[in-house]
Parts: structure tokens; C-alpha cells; sequence
């Protein structure tokens, strides 16, 4: 995470060179401005070398014509990276399943910089950014049982629970504290998009409790 006045700094993975170029053009215009690395469709780049320390990766879901990468924007969420897609795909239910597996901001192509900026922005400090493509997705989506939080996210959530800490949790599941603070921060925002905001600890494990994610027997045992 970019600390207050620092360079907030993104990874771009996107196989085409002139949605690269636009975008390395907004970042610089923007004020402050955001340093941007172009990884091109190498997604090693965004795991070694500069892109392993950005702050942000802006993703192109579709790097394979016909074929969403969803396994990789698993894999960077499930690592602790903080994702905006940035997808031409524009139904509702490829937004729907981006932001399900952990993405912190979905915007089509259509939307440049007008929101990308504010998105990167956004996901650079933790926080979810919502377009208005994604907006009207998730006013749509009328799935049952939402929150869906993935594995990771309830792991994360339940060892924060049981602990006094961030940093034991951290130790406990072997990540960095600041992996544990962006899990946390992207199950507050599917809770908040659901209707059911937890801005604070206690509220989280009622909406746990209430999900069936802990039992009052668990809670008992980790404050014993």
C-alpha cells in the first residue's frame, strides 16, 4: 500500500499497446501522478522484477481471445494483490464474478480515464471503486445468499477473529500483514455492496455469525 504523499505505482497487463500507451498517458496526467510499468501480456512481469512491488495491477481479463483468465485474477487476489480489471467484456455477470473473486474495482474499456485513475487510486489505499458499468451490475445481480466471500477471504476472517492481531494472524497463515488488511478490506466491501456495511470489528463478526462463517462456540474457544 502506498503510504500517504508517497508514488502510488501500477502494473499494466494488457496485450494490447495502445490501451498500454493510453494508459501510461492518463497516469501521468494525473495529479499526483501515478508511476505506471507496462507488463504487457507477460503476466510473470507482474510477479517478478518492478511489477512485483506496484501497488496496484490493472488486469486485461481476456489475454486469449474467448478465454476470461479468471484463474489468474484468483491467483493475484489469493496473493494479496490489489486488482482492477480492466475488461471490454460489458455483462453484468463477468462484473459480477470479478468482484466475487476479490477484484477491488471492475470497469469496461468504455470508461477510461474518467474512472480508472480514481479506481487505481482507490485500490491502491484498500478500498473498492465503484464504475457506473459495475454499478448497474451489482443493482441487477440478484443472486441469493450474497456476500460470497472466497476461501481465502473466510480463512483470513476467521483468523482474525480467533486473534488478538493482524500481525498473528499474518504469522499464523504465513502472509504479510498488509495481505491480511486487503482480504479484510475486500470483505468489508462485499458486505458493504450487499447492503449489510461492517465498518468495524464487531460488526464483521455479526455478519459472520449471522452467515453461518463462526459459531458462538467458535468465538468462545478463541476468546478462552
Amino acid at each position: 500500500m502506498a503510504a500517504s504523499g508517497e508514488l502510488i505505482t501500477a502494473v499494466i497487463v494488457d496485450d494490447h499497446a495502445a490501451i498500454a500507451a493510453g494508459v501510461r498517458y492518463w497516469c501521468e496526467q494525473a495529479d499526483p501522478p501515478i508511476g505506471l510499468i507496462d507488463a504487457g501480456d507477460r503476466l510473470a512481469d507482474v510477479w517478478t522484477g518492478p511489477g512485483a512491488d506496484a501497488d496496484v495491477v490493472i488486469f486485461d481479463l481476456e489475454l486469449v481471445p474467448r478465454n476470461p483468465d479468471f484463474g489468474e485474477l484468483r491467483r493475484l487476489v489469493d496473493s494479496g494483490r490489489r486488482v482492477v480489471v480492466y475488461s471490454q467484456h460489458t455483462d453484468n455477470a463477468t462484473a459480477i464474478k470479478c468482484i466475487d473473486l476479490g477484484a477491488l474495482a471492475y470497469l469496461t474499456k468504455r470508461e477510461g480515464q474518467t474512472h480508472l485513475v480514481p479506481a487505481i487510486r482507490a485500490a491502491a489505499t484498500g478500498f473498492a471503486y465503484t464504475a457506473p458499468s459495475l454499478s448497474g451490475a451489482l443493482v441487477a445481480d440478484d443472486t441469493p445468499g450474497r456476500p460470497r466471500l472466497s476461501p481465502r477471504e473466510t480463512e483470513v476472517l476467521r483468523a482474525w477473529f480467533a486473534a488478538s492481531s493482524k500481525e498473528l494472524v499474518a504469522a499464523k497463515l504465513h502472509i504479510t500483514v498488509k495481505t491480511v488488511d486487503t482480504h479484510i478490506a475486500r470483505v468489508r466491501v462485499k458486505y458493504a455492496n450487499a447492503g449489510r456495511a461492517a465498518r468495524t470489528k464487531s460488526e464483521l463478526v455479526t455478519r459472520a455469525l449471522d452467515d453461518g462463517v463462526i459459531t458462538l462456540t467458535e468465538l468462545g474457544e478463541a476468546a478462552s
